[in-house]
């Protein structure tokens, strides 16, 4: 198995089908389409997006479809999919359209000299607040994560396996994937994409899930060497660790699972 495709879903019922369309032709035209996979996990929708799931399964044999017993979050998701893909090389992306499979071409390449390989999205079609905290979130991780700050982290990324195998021994419930990956490996690579509006509803991160994401990378990783950025990080973790309730659930749970 070369590629596998991880992507995890919340109410997006109405994007699944062309999603799914859009991916299969890309694999196609790199001559992947025997040597895929493609890992749906529904993150406990409100809507019938694991029915679609399941439709989707029952016609192309290529998915494999992960059910949660309840709302862990994007990152969790995407762990799970870690947890669970086969592939030498593995894409994740979101499930609302905004990110083209006709990148994948650039990624893949990306990873033949890169351990992993990021996307910055040239023509950003995210909320202006949101946009405005993306830009926070990646100041601040750069000095507490002692990440480049040209490196973007963004949810559209290639990882190589081996990386995934260390990113799968991460025990604590709370899981930021991107701090993870840089402490994993500072071998990174960086693609320009575009980045586009959605086709159906509005976005399903909000602020709150956005700040509590943000916490999970304050919480769980360590602020070396000691610098401005360590002091700043300590700060934060003891703020965070006061404002938040422990976190005694698993990393995730699965209702079912489609091999």
């Amino acid at each position: 198995m070369k590629l596998s495709i991880i992507i995890p879903v919340f109410n997006s019922s109405e994007t699944l089908d062309l999603l799914n369309h859009e991916i299969f032709k890309v694999v196609s035209k790199i001559d992947l389409k025997n040597d895929f996979e493609l890992i749906f996990i529904n993150d406990n929708s409100e809507d019938d997006s694991w029915k679609k799931i399941k439709k989707l399964k029952e016609d192309f044999s290529y998915i494999k479809a992960i059910n949660f017993s309840e709302n862990f979050g994007q990152h969790n998701a995407i762990f799970a999919g870690f947890s669970f893909c086969s592939g030498e090389k593995v894409i994740t992306l979101d499930d609302d359209l905004q990110h083209s499979p006709k990148f994948f071409p650039e990624i893949l390449e990306t990873l033949d000299k890169h351990e992993v390989c990021y996307t910055y999205y040239k023509n950003r079609k995210h909320k202006f607040w949101k946009k405005v905290v993306s830009d926070i979130n990646n100041f601040i991780s750069s000095s507490l994560l002692n990440k480049p700050i040209n490196i973007y982290m963004s949810s559209f990324r290639g990882i190589r396996k081996n990386i995934i195998k260390k990113i799968i021994n991460y025990k604590k419930p709370d899981i930021y994937l991107d701090g993870i990956i840089i402490n994993s490996t500072k071998n990174i690579g960086m693609i320009s994409v575009d980045h586009y509006a959605r086709k159906f509803g509005e976005s399903n991160y909000d602020l709150k899930r956005l700040l509590k994401l943000w916490s999970n990378m304050v919480l769980n990783f360590s602020f070396y060497p000691i610098r401005f950025g360590s002091f700043f990080g300590i700060l934060l973790k003891f703020l965070v660790k006061i404002l938040r309730k422990k976190n005694t659930r698993p990393q995730f749970e699965i209702k079912e699972f489609l091999k």
